[in-house]
């Protein structure tokens, strides 16, 4: 296991439960046993070989399909929109959101699909499963992760090996055939214009008061270099310990909790990065490590491109999405997930690593990664 992918997830999720002592303290318990609970199963999947993954993928991406369908005829909203259906509530524990399932599906199945079949003339198939499920996302309505999902798809393909060629026309002749139904698809769900809208004029907007975002700037600004800690006195706004939990984080522990977040994101990345740069050491290259590697990929995408994509809102670049900060925020449906994604980043190293000829582990290289707290042996 990767002693760095354990630091930066037990880093994330204490400056969540800081965030959320300081946002919403009743709910701190509820927050800290599922936060103890992700790292739990982590560490239970990270002792999986790639290869369950692997074969598990297309049975589970048709599972999340099927629970995607569900949502357009049971979903449930939220109080503050209930034309939103993104949501399978049956009662108890058992109220989720199956697109953050349907993210780790379509990770899995392509990683299945592209290590069993090689990329060469499977465009086609690959672009429909992308295209499936993205679409089902996209009907709920929820454009934020819809986009998140596609952009997904695309990752997996450049780390499947497919030519960057091939994906730039894809992308082109895909954007042509979307514009006319994005267009009905804004007009029949006018709060996505509105959102842009609002977001466009909300500089004319804080000249008469804060909204959301502009909260949330303060309470960055109010954190300083170290905090005011989780007892500190703040206003309260919508969304501070779900989509806006940074600033929280930047309220209690100020500019040196927000760059330990960063950091924490880099470092999952560094270990993704360095999975497949193993993996292109073995030759040839064996089904397994070849899904090994687009696993590693993939979830590393899942996390850090969500995080990037909440935080560009946080800081104002994007409009507002409704999407979670990964390990961080509050709610189980992301929480479990990402988790599950960084397990399976443990197991493709490990996988990675156990099929490297020892040749090609020289003992400086050894000592790098260890300064670099990588475990990159096997178990």
């Amino acid at each position: 296991m990767s002693v760095q992918l354990i630091i930066a997830q037990v880093l994330l999720m204490t400056l969540g439960l800081l965030g959320i002592a300081a946002a919403r303290p009743d709910l701190l318990i509820e927050h800290g046993w599922k936060t103890a609970l992700a790292l739990g199963i982590t560490l239970l999947v990270a002792r999986l070989r790639p290869q369950v993954f692997l074969k598990l993928g297309p049975p589970f991406w048709a599972f999340t399909l099927l629970l995607l369908v569900l949502v357009l005829f049971i979903g449930k909203g939220t109080q503050e929109s209930e034309a939103t259906k993104r949501w399978l509530d049956f009662g108890g524990p058992l109220r989720f959101q199956p697109s953050e399932l349907a993210k780790l599906g379509l990770v899995m199945m392509l990683a299945s699909f592209f290590s069993r079949r090689g990329v060469q003339n499977k465009l086609l198939s690959a672009t429909v499963m992308i295209v499936t499920t993205t679409a089902l996302i996209f009907l709920e309505p929820d454009l934020g992760s819809s986009v998140l999902m596609f952009g997904l798809g695309i990752i997996l393909m450049y780390a499947a090996g497919v030519r960057i060629s091939s994906i730039t026309g894809f992308l082109l002749a895909l954007s042509l055939m979307a514009l006319p139904v994005f267009s009905v698809y804004l007009e029949k769900n006018p709060y996505i214009l509105a959102r842009w809208q609002g977001h466009q004029a909300r500089g004319e907007e804080r000249a008469v008061g804060l909204d959301q975002i502009g909260l949330a700037h303060r309470d960055l600004a109010w954190g300083g270099w170290w905090g005011q800690g989780p007892d500190g006195r703040r206003y309260e706004y919508f969304a501070a310990h779900t989509d806006m939990v940074v600033a929280s984080v930047g309220f209690t522990s100020g500019l040196l909790g927000v760059v330990t977040l960063l950091f924490s994101y880099w470092m999952i990345v560094s270990v993704a990065l360095q999975t497949s740069r193993l993996a292109a050491r073995i030759q040839p290259m064996t089904p397994e490590v070849h899904g090994a590697s687009i696993l590693a990929t993939g979830a590393m995408f899942m996390i850090v491109g969500q995080a990037m994509a909440n935080l560009a809102v946080a800081a104002g670049i994007f409009p507002v999405t409704g999407v979670p900060l990964p390990l961080v925020s509050f709610g189980f449906s992301s929480m479990l997930t990402m988790s599950v994604a960084l397990g399976i980043i443990h197991s493709a190293l490990r996988e990675v690593k156990r099929n490297l000829p020892e040749t090609e582990v020289r003992p400086d290289e050894v000592s790098v990664s260890e300064s670099e707290n990588v475990v990159l042996s096997a178990d």
